[in-house]
């Protein structure tokens, strides 16, 4: 892309900020509202201020449109969104606007596992492919290369298959054109695992690709219509979806999704990410997902304490450099029991969704990215930690 380009993408980024900038303290746009049960909701000048921090990391990352949702004990206590939905109509972002939640989608696979575990049809033990395994010889002819018969789920919900990282190999952003069979197909006869599995942790969305063909072949229905069913319908979730792939192919109430640096987030193929990557939704959704985990008074919870312990446990393979830690579809923190998050990154999207150990949750999607990445996603987390501690009865 040459310079004037760059300048012309990023003129576009100020203008879309720009224009969406004086909604940032505008008057907050309520969903509904869960159980009550007791939850603090904050004073007139504790929003103010919740929102001069969300406006700031707006600013700062040239965020057209930010939605948040919070919820403490139940209770909806901040649900909002702030900025231009899509440009061209110049359409403000709603607290019911869907946006891309990028890598967040891979808790509510995780959940979708265990549900099957629950339900007696799988075991985190069962090898995933050939002969003994689930998918069997679906995806190539035996014999397939070295390790990939030993890997089994639980391998591919802990990121430790012993290969398929999120590097410039990552299969998944690579040969759009093919479906799931031929890219899987491909990806086992072409790249071959580096390590013995259960032994190195390496993040992997081909993995979770993979986890998604578990949950259709043991279920016999689409992995969507699965999660529907099984995960979201319990909840009384019912907008989320499956991502579609173009700009003209948006949902009437999805967001436009803006790259930054010469990043184009209609040159991937989000619908083939469906299982690691691919679902919309709105911030609220994903905490009342949160809220049946089995941490809310009167909220029926997904999955039995048992088998949310066992979800939520760390893998010993993943490196030991800070108090944070992977378990199966989540990060948790050893020296917090209770929290875990999950938070996604795509051209075009920054998202996080987090559970804390304090009885709040909370969660929160951008249309846009910057770079470096992992900037905007700790500070993403650290706005949603601010805003929490604005308000002293919260505890955070």
């Amino acid at each position: 892309m040459s310079a004037m380009e760059q300048m012309t993408r990023r003129s576009l980024i100020k203008t879309l900020f720009g224009a969406a900038a004086a909604s940032a303290v505008a008057a907050p746009a309520f969903g509904a509202f869960l159980p009550q049960h007791g939850g603090q909701q904050p004073n007139g000048r504790e929003r103010g201020e919740m929102g001069r921090i969300a406006g700031e990391f707006r600013r700062s990352f040239s965020v057209p449109a930010l939605s948040i949702a919070m919820a403490r004990n139940g209770e909806f206590v901040w649900d909002r969104a702030m900025g231009m939905a899509y440009g061209k109509d110049l359409m403000q972002s709603q607290d019911t606007t869907l946006f891309r939640i990028a890598s967040v989608t891979k808790p509510i696979t995780s959940v979708a596992i265990f549900t099957l575990v629950e339900k007696g049809k799988l075991n985190l033990n069962d090898k995933v492919f050939g002969a003994s395994g689930i998918l069997g010889t679906k995806y190539g002819k035996l014999p397939y290369a070295q390790y990939v018969e030993d890997v089994t789920v639980d391998h591919l919900l802990t990121h430790t298959s012993g290969g398929w990282p999120n590097d410039s190999t990552d299969p998944m952003f690579q040969h759009n054109s093919w479906d799931q069979t031929k890219l899987i197909t491909w990806t086992l006869k072409n790249l071959p695992l580096s390590y013995p599995p259960g032994e190195h942790w390496a993040y992997s969305n081909f993995g979770y690709c993979v986890l998604g063909r578990v949950i259709e072949q043991i279920s016999g229905q689409a992995y969507a219509d699965y999660v529907q069913a099984n995960v979201l319908a319990p909840c009384g979730i019912s907008d989320m979806a499956i991502g579609r792939n173009k700009l003209s192919q948006r949902y009437p109430n999805e967001v436009e999704y803006v790259g930054q640096y010469s990043e184009d987030p209609y040159k991937m193929n989000v619908t083939r990410m469906d299982s690691h990557g691919g679902w919309i939704a709105t911030p609220s959704d994903l905490v009342i997902f949160l809220d049946h985990l089995g941490g809310v008074p009167g909220f029926p919870s997904l999955l039995q304490p048992q088998t949310i312990q066992t979800m939520t446990t760390p893998t010993p393979a993943y490196p030991k450099t800070s108090p944070a830690s992977y378990a199966r579809g989540w990060m948790v923190r050893t020296d917090a029991p209770g929290t875990w998050w999950h938070n996604g990154s795509l051209p075009g999207t920054t998202s996080i969704m987090v559970r804390t150990s304090i009885g709040m949750n909370w969660a929160a999607l951008c249309n846009t990215r910057t770079e470096p990445h992992d900037q905007m996603d700790s500070a993403l987390d650290n706005m949603l930690w601010n805003m929490a501690r604005v308000v002293p009865e919260w505890g955070a």
